[in-house]
């Protein structure tokens, strides 16, 4: 009898033993992206594509709904890794954190946003803005600051020379635009285009086109993080280049088929017409390296809108040793 117990107890033991290195053979990983926009099609082409499954990583993907509800929700242990504007990463760090946030992955390399009329403009200039009510985005947000940026490129001062409204939160802006009484705002796809098809608005420019390459949107992680989670961070950056990779080589109408279930409200051929959007003006990153160049492109543009804090070296908010491993091997 104590022998047959001792078997059962035994077989008991090995059935538990094999779930659980079934269970330990995935590692989670909980994301926080900052919206939810056309403009991150490769991160969820990366989820609907199984590219995560294969390297062994189960994402649990979470909207934060704006750049500082997504970088506290990072930084107070809510995600392991945030999508976000690299700007976030500059103002943590110059409020002397400890355990600070790594850009460690790039997403998007433009602007993501369009200018969007209330009216029909087809012979648009942008001295047209001047005068106008202008819905603007979150104080010290790339949209407001790359939006700035432009204007002043053309000679527009956005706080003198139109009538700027920046008391509207992130994700109530396109309702604001909707039944206010403004005249242009910016606005990322699909939304620009849903816009565009109900008669909401028109869209008249790109900011993306207008202001060149800029880490807009990337990965981030907690410094203490990623020296403790060091494969599932190359993991995760790995998944990230196969869906870059992926993107380049398929045609919109294919990728709007893949990304349709994160966006149920939204009908394949419209998300088809915002993906080619991106795709034209290159604003996905095609892979997951944020250069030197495109830093000091950021801090520039942060700097004329009087939002730079201190001058971060590359060298202490980027690491791409993650992104380079993957790429070479």
């Amino acid at each position: 009898m104590r022998k047959i117990r001792y078997l059962a107890l035994t077989s008991i033991g090995l059935l538990i033993f094999l779930s659980a290195c079934g269970s330990t053979g995935t590692t989670k990983i909980s994301l926080a992206e900052v919206t939810r926009s056309v403009f991150y099609t490769p991160m969820y082409v990366a989820i609907e594509e199984g590219f995560f499954e294969e390297e062994g990583l189960e994402i649990d993907l979470q909207t934060t709904w704006g750049g500082d509800t997504t970088m506290t929700t990072l930084l107070s242990g809510g995600a392991d890794i945030a999508l976000v504007g690299a700007e976030t990463s500059i103002y943590v760090y110059a409020q002397d954190s400890r355990d600070y946030a790594i850009n460690f992955a790039q997403l998007t390399q433009t602007d993501g946003t369009f200018l969007v009329a209330k009216e029909p403009k087809p012979d648009f200039e942008w001295e047209d803005l001047e005068g106008s009510n202008f819905l603007g985005q979150r104080v010290g947000g790339m949209p407001q600051m790359v939006g700035e940026y432009v204007l002043k490129k053309h000679d527009i001062d956005p706080q003198s020379d139109v009538n700027l409204d920046q008391s509207v939160d992130f994700a109530n802006i396109p309702g604001a635009f909707a039944s206010g009484d403004y005249e242009y705002v910016q606005l990322f796809e699909p939304t620009a285009s849903v816009f565009e098809r109900e008669g909401t608005g028109h869209i008249v420019a790109s900011f993306g086109e207008e202001s060149g390459k800029v880490p807009y949107t990337g990965f981030l992680a907690k410094q203490s993080f990623m020296d403790e989670n060091e494969e599932a961070v190359t993991n995760f950056t790995k998944a990230i280049y196969k869906a870059q990779k992926w993107v380049q080589e398929n045609d919109a109408d294919k990728i709007a088929e893949v990304v349709a279930p994160f966006f149920e409200d939204t009908d394949v051929e419209l998300l088809a017409s915002s993906i080619e959007r991106y795709k034209s003006q290159d604003s996905f990153a095609t892979d997951p390296i944020l250069d030197e160049e495109e830093w000091k492109q950021l801090k520039a543009i942060m700097g004329e809108a009087g939002e730079l804090p201190e001058d971060v070296p590359y060298e202490e908010l980027v690491n791409t040793k993650f992104a380079e491993e993957v790429i070479n091997n």
